[in-house]
């Protein structure tokens, strides 16, 4: 049988072959490329030569191209269109790729060359980003137990597999919990205050489950409505109660014990490597340096946050009252938010969705990256694709084809929550060849009907924005490296093109060239576009407040080193300064937060209100001189094109001339 997978891919661009690949290639590729891999490194690694940047950190940076590639496509897969036995062939792959990155890090003869080189790079005529490759080389090999005593190292092998399995476990649990709910109704009335346009889908919900009236599901296009519109006070409660004890609950999908485990084993690693706590392990390598650092900046946000957060509340309870409610719960807080902002500025986001067609909205977005950065995106019908749904474009700087972009909009079964970009192929130059980068842009945007287009909230609107920040990023990237490309940045650095391009959604002659409602072409009127203008920061001490809690609870599971005996005790006592609200007994944020606990953000979540700093402070700049300034534009394009070559504070300082300032942030937020 040939497998696809180890093939040199026939497709234009030498694109993912989705249409070949079957579930049974993988595992059998995976085996195969790693012990390709391998021999690679062996032959660096025996290479009889002298040691020298060329024969041996060069060469190390290229190795495992294929392999590379193939990881991509499955485990972007297994988040975006996964099923039981890609999350099964997960279970198996992860442990494999694991110890296959000890052996290389844990490789002795390897690592003395690398040493050697490294020990010896006076004697070298390199340029920057060679430098920045060396240093970050011979730092992850340390950072990955290559100084520890053969005993350690098989400790440390041992816990990063076990990290491994547990965080992918971790993932699917969240996963599978989250499309085992569902509510089912048959009566409208109780549906009472949410949109028709929302009914409808509840409606489609039903029919594709065969049942008869509604049905809401856990997927946020689904759950959100009910938070936002339900007059039904009790089932705003259940719908909150169902997604807070996602994987808390004690049956088949519960975490309470992995995070436990992951806890102790990410402990267990930091000292091993001989750190204090896995937050100073991770913190070395970030902007931030120590836990000491994000703390004082969290607290520091926390203390400006809390009075306008205390002060959203007071303005809620007022109307919550007149509704015969003496007590605010969590689950009351989007409904009567909601009605504030409709009291207070007169628009809803639902009166906003007819104005926010995500074909247009997507136009916009590339029209911008066009004004920017020159960039033109031409929509292709050659490339394969996973699902049906996603759309494929070609992107070009002039004449020069830039990268491809998949773009994957709608909620489905096998896609996990939430939004998020990534490649399945990354830039790098090899022997004078530009290898362009592969991205993909990944939503749960609300799927279009029999009546009407996919139509977005304003939040929804910004949600494209920041991940195409994200996009921009891969594609613009142009360095020599593929592991110095794109977004290997530092952590807390690279939220810094995400959160900026989010700014131009409130730019208001930019929103008249694409908010118009899609029956009628009306412009989105001046005054709905002030009224956005002015809601902007709308409950923004709520939302800082909310933002610090996760970070805040983040650090305290990661900055030293602690014994969790009961996750609910541990989280309502670590976030306690910032709830402004009841806790819910029922309901636990951890066990399903997947960023820290799945995904790469484990000591790093403070990093968005960190990048919120860096880009309040970057647009602040441009508004200073015009928002589509060329000058600035080109050296925004150049931060972008540098990917993680040189140090970031370094790069923000070339493109603004000075260190970000938190009182941008703290102007923009609160006045």
């Amino acid at each position: 049988m040939t497998n696809p997978l180890l093939q040199s891919f026939n497709t234009k661009y030498q694109s993912a072959p989705f249409a070949e690949i079957k579930e049974e290639h993988y595992l059998p590729a995976f085996k195969e490329l790693i012990d390709k891999s391998l021999q690679e490194i062996q032959e660096i690694s025996q290479n009889s030569e002298t040691p020298t940047f060329e024969n041996t950190i060069e060469a190390l940076a290229y190795s495992g191209e294929q392999l590379d590639v193939v990881s991509n496509i499955f485990f972007n897969l297994n988040s975006a269109e996964t099923n039981d036995e890609i999350q099964q062939i997960a279970q198996e792959v992860s442990p494999l790729l694991t110890e296959f990155a000890s052996k290389i890090s844990q490789n002795e003869q390897l690592f003395s060359r690398i040493k050697k080189v490294y020990d010896e790079k006076d004697h070298y005529t390199l340029n920057e980003e060679q430098k920045m490759l060396l240093e970050e080389t011979y730092k992850g090999f340390v950072r990955n137990g290559a100084l520890l005593n053969d005993e350690k190292k098989e400790q440390l092998k041992n816990i990063n597999i076990e990290l491994s399995k547990k965080s992918l476990q971790f993932g699917q649990n969240v996963l599978a919990a989250t499309n085992q709910y569902y509510k089912h109704l048959t009566n409208k009335e109780d549906l009472a205050g949410i949109p028709e346009a929302i009914l409808a889908q509840y409606e489609e919900e039903a029919k594709e489950r065969n049942l008869e009236g509604y049905v809401i599901t856990l997927q946020f296009p689904s759950l959100l409505p009910v938070l936002t519109y339900a007059e039904n006070r009790e089932l705003r409660k259940e719908l909150a109660i169902a997604n807070g004890k996602k994987s808390f609950d004690g049956g088949e999908f519960d975490n309470q014990n992995l995070i436990k485990e992951l806890v102790q084993l990410r402990q267990e690693k930091a000292e091993l490597l001989g750190y204090k706590s896995f937050a100073d392990y991770v913190l070395e390598e970030r902007m931030a340096k120590s836990p000491q650092k994000v703390l004082e900046f969290l607290n520091e946000l926390l203390t400006k946050a809390k009075p306008f957060a205390e002060k959203d509340v007071e303005e809620l309870s007022v109307l919550a009252k007149a509704d015969g409610i003496t007590e605010m719960q969590s689950y009351d807080h989007a409904y009567y938010a909601e009605k504030l902002r409709k009291q207070k500025f007169d628009f809803n986001d639902e009166e906003l969705k007819p104005y926010f067609q995500l074909d247009k909205v997507q136009e916009a977005v590339f029209g911008l990256a066009g004004k920017l950065f020159g960039l033109e995106f031409v929509e292709t019908a050659d490339i394969q694709k996973y699902h049906a749904d996603v759309k494929t474009y070609e992107i070009y700087e002039g004449e020069n084809f830039k990268a491809l972009l998949y773009a994957d909009y709608h909620p489905r079964k096998g896609k996990r929550a939430g939004a998020w970009m990534t490649s399945f192929k990354n830039q790098y130059i090899k022997n004078g060849k530009n290898h362009r980068p592969h991205i993909s842009v990944v939503c749960n945007f609300t799927k279009p009907t029999s009546e009407t287009p996919s139509l977005l909230t304003f939040n929804e609107v910004t949600t494209l924005f920041h991940e195409f920040g994200h996009a921009l990023h891969g594609v613009l990237a142009n360095t020599q490296y593929p592991n110095l490309s794109g977004t290997s940045v530092k952590w807390d650095f690279v939220e810094l093109p995400s959160q900026f391009l989010e700014n131009y959604c409130y730019e208001p002659e930019f929103l008249k060239t694409f908010a118009k409602h899609y029956q009628t072409g009306e412009v989105l009127p001046d005054e709905k576009i002030q009224k956005i203008e002015d809601s902007k920061n709308f409950m923004e001490g709520y939302q800082t407040l909310r933002q610090l809690s996760f970070g805040i609870l983040d650090m305290s599971y990661h900055a030293e080193n602690v014994k969790v005996e009961d996750v609910k005790t541990f989280e309502t006592e670590t976030i306690k300064a910032t709830q402004v609200y009841p806790t819910l007994a029922e309901t636990a944020v951890s066990t399903s937060f997947s960023h820290i606990f799945q995904g790469g953000y484990s000591a790093g979540y403070y990093s968005y209100k960190w990048a919120e700093v860096l880009d309040a402070d970057a647009f602040q700049y441009f508004k200073e001189n015009g928002v589509f300034d060329p000058l600035i534009s080109k050296k925004f394009k150049t931060l972008l094109e540098s990917g993680g070559t040189k140090d970031p504070m370094e790069l923000y300082k070339n493109f603004r001339g000075s260190e970000p300032k938190v009182e941008s942030l703290l102007k923009r937020a609160f006045g």
